[in-house]
């Protein structure tokens, strides 16, 4: 049994971390993108894309353009996540970026996973240069998650 002196201080220290861990544990979520501002939207679709197959992203573009064609644009929330090799298409040099500007023109979100481009600049030195309009997100998976949590739901094309 510790000495009756002893008690206080561990009880402080405990205080102390259920007090601050908590604050050093939010700013990764906090970097996380808010969800989308679209209060009429009646559905709410996140699509992922993990890999640089030029299919996939093409497939990718087709889906968003064909939902926006179904819908009301003001009437559905598109949101592509990407991350691993799938942050390709949000490439400056990509041949579909006229595609996705033209898709975000029209309220469709591409969010590009940070901890994938930390990851590139380190494993080759230079960052990769990601087109201006996406969306910086820390953790792309976390963001899938955040977004079905709040009624999207995902769609792997």
């Amino acid at each position: 049994m510790l000495p009756t002196y002893r008690r206080p201080a561990c009880a402080l220290v405990a205080a102390l971390m259920l007090t601050f861990i908590p604050a050093l544990v939010a700013p990764a979520r906090a970097q996380q993108a808010p969800l989308q501002d679209k209060p009429f939207a009646e559905h709410k679709i996140v699509l992922q894309l993990s890999d640089n197959d030029p299919k996939r992203q093409a497939l990718v573009i087709s889906v968003a353009y064909n939902l926006l064609k179904f819908y009301d644009p003001d009437k559905v929330a598109i949101e592509v996540v990407t991350f691993g090799p799938g942050i390709d298409l949000l490439r400056t040099d990509n041949g579909n970026r006229k595609l996705v500007e033209s898709l975000i023109a029209q309220g469709v979100r591409f969010d590009v996973c940070l901890n994938t481009v930390d990851t590139l600049e380190r494993e080759t030195g230079k960052r990769p240069e990601i087109i201006p309009a996406a969306t910086p997100v820390q953790v792309g998976v976390g963001q899938i998650l955040l977004l079905t949590e709040n009624g999207y739901t995902l769609v792997r094309p």
